[in-house]
């Protein structure tokens, strides 16, 4: 089967709102093995949104709209359907029933539009709405179905889990599931991993790789078609292997992981607390921490020393450090995660300084960084060169510290 999902409304163009029902709705069919090959958005326009459809059904086997079956004369999509697959509007008495009683027990005046709502098209499956008014709807016309969902995320959700896949499920024979797994990867970019599994990628058929970039980070979408599950979890494991022998050390977690969350559970795990000196970062890092439910439990706290003066006033840095070495270097971000971890009593102090840019500092280009962590026995440091803007050069520098800080905690217990 190949989807599309149609979703109707005009604020979704302007911006106004975002399209989450498709996401849902991509996830969902998936589940389940339907494979979506398009999202389109349309406007409340009757002739774009007919333009739309006449393309969709011309390639698609299951159309899924989302949007535009309320009272208002913008909403006009189950009129609009109707007309390209030249079906009837009849009004369902069962849904008419059920507007009108609820106008009647809230005590407020039922407008002639709101009949509207309970107009479906002629002998289609209803869908019933059991969080609002409007019924959704599904039909099968020659080889296209059509399903009719309403727009607000709070009627259409519960409606395609409770009505939508059951239908789906018992008219289309859909038996074979898909099943995926997410790995996740930091400290590579996606041209050089994908490099390096390129034969494996052009190879695929099932499970399918699919690399994705996001956030700093490079993510791997495994998905394998099974209808038992047990084989398909086969399928990715071996999958898997093949990845791991070619960039398995830059592997950090799976599906919904986070280097801070993972840090931040490390640290929980082993009792152990950490705190920061921040001058490249500005308090990202503690930002990024205390984010975390749970943080106060691991996270002793941190200072931002932004100007050498108040480094030398607040963590008593050194003249000869900044007359021989400068702030931005190695001996500076040892002594501020020393001194910080002394003065907080953490088990970690973590430190960053460098240069976000544009312009260069002491000498030392853009996206000059330098992270140390220090804990009772030792202090560790790291030098990186990293580009992009000033924005991705501090957001990047705060991601390696994490996966610093997560490594060493867990290769000193």
């Amino acid at each position: 089967m190949n989807a599309e999902i149609i979703a109707v409304g005009s604020e979704l163009l302007l911006g106004q709102i975002v399209n989450t029902n498709a996401q849902f709705i991509s996830k969902g069919l998936a589940d389940i093995g339907v494979n979506v090959f398009y999202h389109t958005v349309a406007g409340d326009n009757q002739n774009r949104l007919t333009s739309v459809i006449q393309t969709a059904k011309s390639r698609s086997n299951l159309l899924i709209f989302t949007g535009g079956l309320g009272p208002t004369k913008d909403d006009l999509t189950k009129e609009t359907v109707a007309n390209v697959f030249q079906k009837e509007l009849v009004h369902d008495e069962v849904s008419l029933t059920y507007i009108t009683n609820y106008f009647l027990q809230t005590n407020r005046e039922m407008t002639p539009n709101n009949k509207k709502q309970a107009l479906i098209i002629k002998d289609s499956t209803i869908l019933p709405n059991d969080n609002g008014m409007a019924p959704g709807m599904a039909f099968i016309h020659e080889d296209v179905t059509c399903i009719l969902l309403p727009g607000p995320p709070s009627e259409m959700r519960p409606m395609f889990n409770k009505y939508a896949i059951p239908y789906l499920h018992s008219r289309l024979d859909v038996h074979t599931k898909l099943h995926s797994r997410v790995l996740r990867f930091f400290g590579i970019g996606e041209s050089v991993l994908e490099t390096k599994l390129q034969d494996l990628i052009e190879k695929q058929s099932n499970p399918t790789i699919a690399p994705l970039a996001s956030e700093h980070e490079v993510t791997i979408r495994l998905t394998a078609s099974h209808s038992d599950e047990s084989t398909a979890r086969k399928l990715l494991d071996d999958t898997e292997q093949e990845i791991l022998k070619r960039a398995g050390s830059y592997l950090y977690g799976y599906d919904d992981d986070t280097l801070e969350r993972q840090t931040l559970n490390t640290l929980q795990k082993h009792n152990l607390t950490v705190a920061s000196a921040e001058s490249l970062t500005g308090g990202l890092f503690s930002k990024a921490v205390t984010d975390l439910p749970g943080a106060s439990s691991v996270y002793s706290g941190g200072v931002v020393v932004y100007s050498t003066a108040l480094k030398q006033s607040m963590l008593r840095l050194p003249d000869t450090i900044v007359e021989k070495h400068g702030v931005v270097s190695i001996e500076c971000a040892k002594w501020m995660a020393e001194e910080i971890r002394k003065q907080t009593k953490a088990d970690y102090g973590i430190s960053f300084t460098g240069v976000a840019g544009p312009e260069e500092q002491e000498e030392k280009p853009a996206g000059t960084v330098f992270i140390a962590i220090s804990d009772k026995d030792q202090t560790s440091s790291f030098s990186l060169k990293l580009a992009g803007s000033r924005k991705s050069i501090r957001e990047k520098t705060v991601k390696y510290g994490f996966r610093y800080l997560n490594q060493l905690v867990k290769k000193g217990q």
